[in-house]
């Protein structure tokens, strides 16, 4: 059953959301306060709402009306491979696909990353590639590096994962200043920064106090999982990661997508982009062809 019509779900995920939050921050003005700029985001931070919407926001209402197209769900798709073993035959083949059906993004291995943008010149789907992958537990500052370095070889977006380990063990100054170090080196160049939390791994009130690290640190989206721990994304993890964050930011599902139901679910439930190997079968369900399940790996 989808989120919007689950009341049940919804509702628990408001009791949750809003139980941790006041433990964590005291009272609604402090809450306020973690963004820097509380309530008024939008009309204070307009570069950062900018990039947002530039990543899918606007579409959310389009392809969940009755007329969105095959493309309007690709524009949300980060098209995905970041299994160790694919080739380069198999990068090229992503980026023609990523170009044909126009995801927004391929989601590739830093290695890959200036191949991609390569194949890609001349379109409009973004390069997007993965920082401190998969475990999260690279230094601060070689998180900056290789955020710059994947920049210089034409990364438009960059998938970080948090410290998981410092998230554990309660010191959210670290985690904090860790994803600050790749949204600065990322900002420079205009380029977004989504926080991988990895839920999996997490309790309810850890994810939350991931999100609003992110969120004090400057970050653009939150998002689900790497798919390489032992669970991607749920529905109730989604909606739980969008009520944190309010609006201002985006909420990208990865690891679980395996076509358009999935993929529906995720976008009522609050995510405003969904990384996926599977982005042509959801394409192809959009278009009304009903295709077996598959994909290149990785999410």
């Amino acid at each position: 059953m989808s989120y919007s019509n689950n009341g049940d779900l919804e509702h628990l995920v408001e009791q949750i959301t809003d139980v941790i939050v006041a433990r964590l921050n005291g009272d609604a003005e402090e809450q306020a306060a973690l963004c820097g700029c509380g309530s008024a985001c939008f009309n204070r931070c307009p570069e950062r709402m900018q990039r947002v919407v530039d990543a899918g926001a606007s579409r959310i209402g389009l392809v969940l009306g009755e007329t969105a197209s095959a493309r309007d769900w690709a524009s949300l798709v980060d098209h995905t491979l970041l299994k160790p073993e694919a080739s380069e035959k198999d990068i090229e083949r992503l980026c023609g696909e990523a170009a044909q059906f126009h995801f927004a993004s391929v989601c590739v291995n830093p290695t890959w990353v200036r191949a991609s943008a390569c194949h890609l010149r001349g379109t409009n789907v973004a390069v997007c590639t993965v920082i401190g992958f998969p475990l999260g537990a690279t230094l601060p500052d070689v998180k900056a590096y290789e955020t710059r370095r994947a920049i210089f070889d034409g990364a438009r977006e960059a998938d970080m994962v948090i410290n998981v380990g410092a998230l554990k063990s309660g010191d959210d100054c670290a985690v904090e200043y860790d994803i600050r170090q790749v949204t600065e080196a990322a900002h420079e160049q205009g380029v977004l920064v989504k926080v991988i939390i990895e839920a999996a791994l997490l309790t309810d009130e850890e994810k939350v106090r991931a999100c609003l690290a992110a969120k004090r640190a400057g970050a653009d989206f939150v998002k689900t999982s790497t798919g390489f721990a032992k669970g991607g994304a749920t529905v109730a993890d989604v909606a739980l990661m969008r009520r944190a964050v309010g609006q201002e930011m985006g909420v990208k599902a990865a690891g679980g997508v395996k076509g358009l139901d999935d993929a529906r679910a995720m976008v009522e439930a609050g995510a405003t982009r969904l990384g996926a190997s599977v982005g042509v079968k959801i394409a192809q369900e959009a278009s009304g062809v009903r295709v077996a399940a598959g994909g290149n790996g990785g999410y």
